[in-house]
């Protein structure tokens, strides 16, 4: 397995797809890069020589912002976000939809699970409630 900025990229896919495992690099950029370093897109990423992985290498240094860099600097804009109290600072530390969507009925993943509010009339039901 190469390892390309500390990532391990599998070894039986072609290069342009290998090189998604990098966060930062999608579809467009892993075959700007195969082009940049001209590699073929479809080289599998175990049969890249040395001089391959240095040429990539050297290309996302130099190009690009991947990985942990980029991670921090999302973390810091949303951190910016929060401190100033924008509407979309206030709806990440809400951890709710950041980006218009709809919450009344969606937004189970931002949300979390369903909680029931209001009485529960069934007695049975109001103890399994409880024991929760």
């Amino acid at each position: 397995m190469p390892r390309i900025l500390g990532i391990d990229i599998p070894n039986n896919k072609h290069i342009n797809i290998s090189l998604r495992y990098i966060y930062g690099i999608g579809p467009h950029i892993a075959d700007e890069i195969c082009r940049m370093a001209s590699i073929d897109p479809s080289t599998k990423a175990g049969d890249l020589t040395e001089a391959n992985i240095t040429a990539i290498l050297q290309i996302l240094q130099e190009h690009y912002t991947v990985e942990g860099d980029l991670r921090r600097q999302v973390a810091q804009n949303i951190r910016r976000l929060m401190a100033i109290n924008s509407y979309r600072g206030t709806r990440h530390r809400k951890n709710l939809p950041v980006h218009g969507q709809r919450t009344k009925t969606n937004a189970r993943t931002r949300k979390g699970g369903k909680k029931t509010v209001g009485a529960i009339r069934d007695r049975t039901e109001r103890k399994q409630a409880n024991a929760k």
